[in-house]
């Protein structure tokens, strides 16, 4: 649950600094012309609404997605693997829309309704832009939550008495509200002729309002896909919307919404507690052969020259790694079996918390003493497992690369670009399109042109991430000393990989058409944790027996345990000056509060979920 306690005091310090605040600047201006009071430029504080819809992000990070979200989903393990009580809530980040976000955009707006009738007319749009850039990271709070403040949100500067207590509007009035907004917003950004554009100070788009359109309609997709077992037909409909739309949709990637702060902004500032990589899920990627694995996940320690010292010291190797090496006649380390590096070097771990206390996988999670090496005074761990990339969400730290004890130092040191984050993007927009087509909709393409091109998209953007984030192993793997070997070892999208990847049976749309989209768009989802959790809880996917993409069940004691799907939220106090609004909100939507039980989050279900298929059922067709 939100502080209103916070909204409310940050509210009036808004309406202070609206109607007292002056600067140095501004008295300056003051002293020269008694009659003017100059106005800050609507292009930064547009730009600063900008900056405000990605926020918090090492919560995010640390919280809700390394011990959540990825867990819940079949991602990864938490740290260390899952336990008993992996599934069990304690703090929480959220996207802080209503602090920075809303009082930048309601600013914005009011700003422009107060302007001269032909000074507003060509303000429009940078106007109709706002609504984009609120519902997008509120679209990831009611994903955890439900019912939010969003119609009445941030109103107590421009209304008298101060609008205090805000009503939560319940997810369907969110999503209803949203379509209206972005509709309208459409409409706009349809004919721009004569508009005032932020220029430079627009961060995403550099003041292309066609792309921020494209935007808007990728936003509808987001909403229609949360509505396919609410309301189909609904969906269905935006669905032939947004493909036949005059502005068109996002489908290239210079139409992504990538979002990059600046030059000094590096993501997550501190280390993240990142389990195991999904054994399911890693296994899946690499039979298919496809580059996103590199993308997503970090190579183990086992390269060529670990695993020589391992032999030459005569430890047992991971068998999971002894199955891709080839020995010579000697015992010692030949080379690698197909499908050969980089793609040897990603393993998964099994996900159950049963599995994670049975003795014969401490080969997963007990790697720690089990492959630890010491030559002469120097002693080291290795892991056989992959770990999620901490370069997609941070990219201010150093990587060591795996030598054998004693022997060379090779880091990725000082390496420290600009953070990209993707926060909508033409792969997503494609795949939205095959799900609806294949659920019925009259679109004008098939379902597997929309999927090879959103699959096309994924792969081509998760790459350009990491090459501009500066991934370990993107350019070579430094430990191998042959220029070949190295080159081989590279994390890079090769010529012809993503051709070769759509050729695989897992991707032809002629049987399993359904999973197999939900599939792609799970894949897809892997930098954008509360679009993957909203997938997983409306499809059903992974499937238990799949055979392709198998569910793992989560079992204590033989016993499958309940996942949540929904975040606790707070239990309101009585001296909370908008409690009655709070309470009616929880009520409305069956919630209990203040309890993180798994068993309670799991059926108290948000208003979109109400008809989803259970975890790991499979996709309602």
């Amino acid at each position: 649950m939100v502080n209103m306690k916070l909204i409310i005091k940050i509210l009036f310090a808004l309406l202070f600094v609206l109607t007292m605040g002056c600067d140095k600047d501004k008295f300056a201006d003051l002293n020269s012309n008694p009659s003017t009071l100059s106005e800050p430029d609507l292009r930064y504080s547009v730009a600063k609404a900008i900056e405000q819809m990605y926020s918090e992000s090492y919560l995010n990070w640390f919280y809700n997605n390394f011990q959540y979200i990825y867990p819940w989903v079949q991602v990864t393990t938490t740290q260390g693997g899952n336990d008993a009580n992996f599934n069990e809530m304690g703090p929480a980040g959220g996207q802080g829309i209503y602090g920075g976000l809303f009082p930048q955009t309601m600013d914005v707006r009011y700003r422009i309704e107060a302007m001269s009738d032909e000074e507003k007319a060509t303000h429009q749009a940078l106007k109709a832009i706002t609504y984009a850039m609120q519902i997008q990271p509120a679209i990831t709070n009611t994903d955890n939550t439900g019912s939010l403040v969003y119609t009445e949100a941030g109103m107590a500067p421009y209304t008298t008495p101060p609008l205090i207590t805000p009503v939560l509007d319940n997810q369907e009035t969110l999503f209803d509200t949203w379509l209206t907004e972005l509709d309208d917003a459409l409409v706009i950004l349809a004919n721009t002729d004569g508009q005032f554009s932020m220029g430079d100070e627009d961060i995403i788009y550099e003041g292309d309002y066609a792309k921020w359109a494209k935007f808007c309609n990728l936003l509808k997709l987001k909403i229609a896909a949360r509505l396919v077992n609410v309301d189909k037909d609904k969906a269905l409909a935006i669905a032939l919307e947004v493909a036949k739309s005059s502005v068109g949709y996002m489908d290239n990637l210079s139409d992504d919404f990538i979002y990059s702060r600046g030059l000094k902004y590096y993501g997550a500032g501190l280390e993240m507690w990142i389990g195991y990589a999904s054994k399911n899920l890693v296994d899946f990627m690499r039979d298919n052969l496809d580059p996103r694995l590199r993308f997503i996940f970090i190579k183990n320690s086992f390269n060529a020259e670990i695993v020589q010292t391992f032999i030459e010291k005569g430890k047992d190797l991971p068998p999971y790694v002894a199955d891709y090496i080839n020995y010579d006649s000697d015992g010692n380390f030949a080379s690698w079996k197909a499908p050969g590096e980089p793609w040897v070097r990603y393993q998964g771990a099994p996900l159950s918390p049963d599995a994670t206390m049975d003795p014969d996988n401490d080969i997963y999670f007990n790697q720690s003493v089990l492959y630890k090496i010491t030559i002469g005074d120097a002693q080291k761990s290795y892991s056989g497992t992959s770990l999620f990339s901490e370069k997609l969400i941070r990219t201010a730290y150093d990587y060591t690369y795996p030598t054998k004890p004693g022997g060379r130092v090779l880091e990725l040191k000082d390496n420290d670009p600009p953070l990209d984050v993707i926060l909508g993007s033409s792969a997503e927009t494609n795949l939205y399109l095959a799900e609806f087509a294949m659920l019925g909709a009259t679109l004008p393409k098939t379902a597997q042109e929309y999927f090879n091109q959103g699959v096309k998209f994924s792969v081509q953007r998760m790459d350009a991430l990491a090459k501009n984030n500066e991934f370990p192993y993107y350019n070579g793997d430094p430990v191998y000393e042959n220029e070949a070997e190295a080159e081989a070892g590279a994390t890079m999208l090769r010529d012809g990989e993503i051709d070769a990847l759509l050729l695989n049976p897992a991707y032809d749309l002629s049987s399993d058409g359904l999973e197999k989209v939900y599939i792609q768009q799970y894949i897809n989802f892997m930098a954008t944790p509360g679009d993957i959790w909203a997938l997983v809880r409306r499809s059903g996917i992974p499937k238990k027996g799949s055979s392709y993409l198998p569910w793992e069940e989560f079992k204590v004691s033989g016993s499958e345990i309940p996942i949540p799907r929904r975040f606790e939220v707070g239990t309101p106090t009585e001296d909370d000056i908008n409690y009655d609004n709070e309470i009616s909100a929880m009520k409305d939507q069956g919630f209990t509060t203040g309890v993180s039980t798994p068993s309670v989050l799991n059926a108290e279900k948000l208003w979109f979920d109400k008809q989803d298929p259970k975890y790991g059922e499979g996709p309602k067709e």
